[in-house]
C-alpha cells in the first residue's frame, strides 16, 4: 500500500469498496456494480468538496458523442460528480485534505479576473458565462471577479490598472478582441515585465476565435467552451510572440495577424452585412473576388533561415533603417530592441492582391491561414498574393479551411523577422486605396476606403513590423 498516497474505505451507493489515490494521481475505486473506476486527478479532477456525510469529487470526463462530423466521431467533455460515503467520522476530512492537496501540488489557478464581452461577435459571451464558465469555476472551487465590457478598449483600460497580485490569470470569454486589449493593457504598465508572466485564458465567444482554435487544434481537441476551460483550470502555460507595429511614435501590440489588400477588405467591409452571421464572410469575399482589387506597394522583410533567397535584394539594410519603435514618454513596454544591423533585408513589388502576417496558425475557427506558424518561434508567417486567376483565387479561399491554399504557385509563404510594409493605391484607381487591419483592429484607411471618414489609428502609410519572441503568456491545453 504504500504507492497510495491514500487508501480508505467507503460506501459508493450503499456498497463497500477501497477508494486510493496513486503516488501519479490516480483515484480507483469499485463501483456498486462491480466494476472498476479510474480518475485521473491532473487530467479529470476539477475539485472536491465535504457535504454532509459525503465526499463529492467534481470531474470533467471526455465522451465521444452520438453524432458525425466530417467523417470523425464528436467528442466533448460532460461535467459529472461522484459521491463517497467514508466509513469513520475521521476518515472524512483526511481523505479531502489528501485529494485537494493533490490537486493544489498541481499548481492550478485559485483566482481568476474575467471578462465577458456581451457585444462580441455572436452576441453570447454572457450565455457562455453562465452556462459553460461559472459552473465549472464553481467546481474547481476557483475564486473569480467579473467584469463585463462595456465599449471598445475597455478591457485594456482594466489590464492596464488592475492588481495583478490579487489574482493567478485572466480569462476573456469574447472573440479575439479583448486578448489584444488585455495583451496591449498589460503591455502598457509600469510593471510590463512582471504582467506578462501572468496567464490569460480565452474561452471561445465571439466571430474569429483564432488564438483558441489554434492552442486546442494544436492538441487535436476541438473549439469548445468546455475544452478551453479545461486548458485554463489545468493551469498549463505557454509563452506567446508579440508583434510591434509602429508608425512614428505610434504603436500597436499584434498578437494574431496583420492584413492588407483582400483579406482585410473582405474582414472589415463585410462588417455591413452583420446580419448575415458568418456567411458574411463567404458572401463578401465572393464579390470581392469577382471585382478583385489589386493594390501598389512594397512588403520588405528580414527574412528567417532557409529563406534567404525569396524576392529580390532590398536597400534596407545598406540603409541600416532603424527598427527600434522610438521611446516615448509614457511607462511601459516600448517595443523590442532588435539588432538587424547585418541582416539580409529582401523585398517583394506589387502589386498585390493580398498580404497577410500571421503569428498562429489559425485566423479564424475556420481559417488556417498559417499552418506553419508557431506560438514562439520570434518569427511571423508572411502570406502574399501577387497576381491569381479569379477561378484559382475562389478555389484558393475554399481551401482556407485546411491550410492547403498555402501550397498554391500563387501563394508566397514564408517566414519573417522584422517587415516594412509601404501600402499603395489600386492599381485600377489611384484615387482611392486601402485598408490596413490587425487583429480586427483598423490601424489605417486609405482615401476612398469603406468608413473612411473614421479617425483610425495610423495613416495609410509605411508601417514597421518586429516581433518579440515569446513575450506574453497564455493558458495551454498541455
Amino acid at each position: 500500500m504504500d504507492q497510495h498516497i491514500l487508501y480508505d474505505e467507503v460506501l459508493v451507493n450503499g456498497s463497500k469498496t477501497a477508494l486510493t489515490l496513486s503516488a501519479d494521481g490516480i483515484l480507483q475505486w469499485y463501483d456498486h456494480q462491480n466494476v472498476l473506476q479510474c480518475l485521473s486527478v491532473e487530467k479529470e479532477v476539477l475539485g472536491v468538496s465535504i457535504v454532509g456525510q459525503q465526499i463529492i469529487i467534481r470531474s470533467f470526463i471526455e465522451t465521444e458523442g452520438g453524432g458525425f462530423c466530417f467523417g470523425s466521431s464528436t467528442r466533448n467533455l460532460v461535467r459529472k460528480s461522484f459521491v463517497f460515503e467514508p466509513l469513520l467520522e475521521d476518515s472524512r476530512l483526511n481523505l479531502c485534505e489528501k485529494i485537494q492537496g493533490y490537486v493544489d501540488s498541481l499548481g492550478r489557478p485559485k483566482k481568476l479576473f474575467v471578462f465577458v464581452n456581451p457585444f462580441g461577435g455572436r452576441r453570447s459571451a454572457s450565455k457562455v458565462f453562465t452556462d459553460d464558465v461559472k459552473p465549472i469555476l464553481d467546481d474547481a472551487n476557483i475564486e473569480y471577479t467579473l467584469q463585463e465590457t462595456k465599449y471598445q478598449l475597455h478591457a485594456k483600460e482594466v489590464s492596464h490598472t488592475l492588481d495583478l497580485s490579487k489574482y493567478d490569470g485572466i480569462i476573456c470569454v469574447s472573440g479575439d478582441g479583448i486578448l489584444v486589449e488585455v495583451v496591449n493593457g498589460l503591455l502598457e504598465r509600469e510593471d510590463w515585465e512582471a504582467a506578462l508572466k501572468m496567464a490569460i485564458g480565452v474561452i471561445p465567444a465571439g466571430t474569429g476565435n483564432g488564438m483558441i482554435k489554434s492552442l486546442l487544434d494544436s492538441v487535436g481537441q476541438p473549439c469548445t467552451a468546455a475544452y478551453a476551460m479545461l486548458a485554463t483550470i489545468r493551469g498549463h502555460k505557454r509563452s506567446l510572440d508579440v508583434a510591434t507595429i509602429w508608425q512614428g511614435e505610434t504603436k500597436f501590440f499584434s498578437v494574431l495577424m496583420l492584413a492588407w489588400g483582400l483579406i482585410a477588405d473582405v474582414d472589415i467591409e463585410s462588417e455591413q452585412y452583420r446580419w448575415m452571421g458568418s456567411a458574411r464572410m463567404d458572401f463578401y469575399g465572393l464579390q470581392r473576388i469577382i471585382r478583385l482589387r489589386k493594390y501598389n506597394g512594397c512588403i520588405s522583410f528580414v527574412p528567417a533561415p532557409g529563406f534567404e533567397d525569396v524576392g529580390e535584394a532590398s536597400n534596407l539594410g545598406v540603409e541600416s533603417i532603424s527598427m527600434e519603435p522610438p521611446i516615448s514618454q509614457q511607462h511601459g513596454y516600448h517595443g523590442p530592441k532588435v539588432d538587424l544591423g547585418n541582416s539580409i533585408w529582401r523585398k517583394v513589388n506589387g502589386p498585390f492582391i493580398s498580404i497577410w502576417l500571421h503569428n498562429v496558425p489559425w485566423g479564424a475557427e475556420n481559417t488556417m491561414a498559417a499552418p506553419n506558424a508557431k506560438f514562439d518561434d520570434g518569427y511571423l508567417d508572411l502570406i502574399v498574393m501577387r497576381d491569381c486567376p479569379k477561378l484559382a483565387l475562389i478555389s484558393l479561399m475554399s481551401e482556407m479551411s485546411n491550410g492547403h491554399y498555402v501550397k498554391s504557385p500563387h501563394v508566397l509563404y514564408i517566414k519573417v523577422k522584422a517587415v516594412v510594409l509601404e501600402p499603395g493605391s489600386r492599381t485600377s484607381d489611384s484615387t482611392k486605396e486601402g485598408i490596413i487591419d490587425s487583429d480586427g483592429e483598423v490601424l489605417a484607411r486609405g482615401k476612398g476606403t469603406y468608413k473612411c471618414h473614421l479617425k483610425s489609428l495610423m495613416v495609410y502609410d509605411k508601417l514597421k513590423i518586429v516581433v518579440d519572441q515569446g513575450l506574453a503568456t497564455l493558458f495551454t491545453p498541455i
